[in-house]
């Protein structure tokens, strides 16, 4: 989604088409994890042949329903955990 958007808006650079929307939900799709539910709808969309205008549609309609894209602020916080530790043992002679 995120490449075909990214191509889709370069190709409408410099015409009345592009709009800061369309950019901003590009860069949204790049930083922040889909939904569950958008994922869902836009796999059944890609799988149907949609074109790219109408993937747009779908992505900005998304969007401005705040149905796109899970905020970082939302995303519950990991702790750091250390999975391997390595040590080295000097040896004796």
């Amino acid at each position: 989604v995120y490449e075909r958007l990214k191509n889709y808006a370069q190709n409408l650079k410099d015409t009345l088409f592009h709009t800061d929307e369309l950019k901003k939900a590009v860069d949204e799709i790049y930083r922040y994890p889909l939904q569950t539910k958008a994922v869902d709808s836009l796999v059944r969309q890609l799988r149907s042949g949609i074109s790219d205008e109408d993937l747009a549609r779908l992505v900005l309609s998304l969007r401005e329903d705040n149905r796109l894209c899970i905020p970082l602020k939302e995303l519950p916080r990991q702790n750091t955990r250390i999975i391997c530790s390595l040590s080295l043992i000097p040896t004796h002679p």
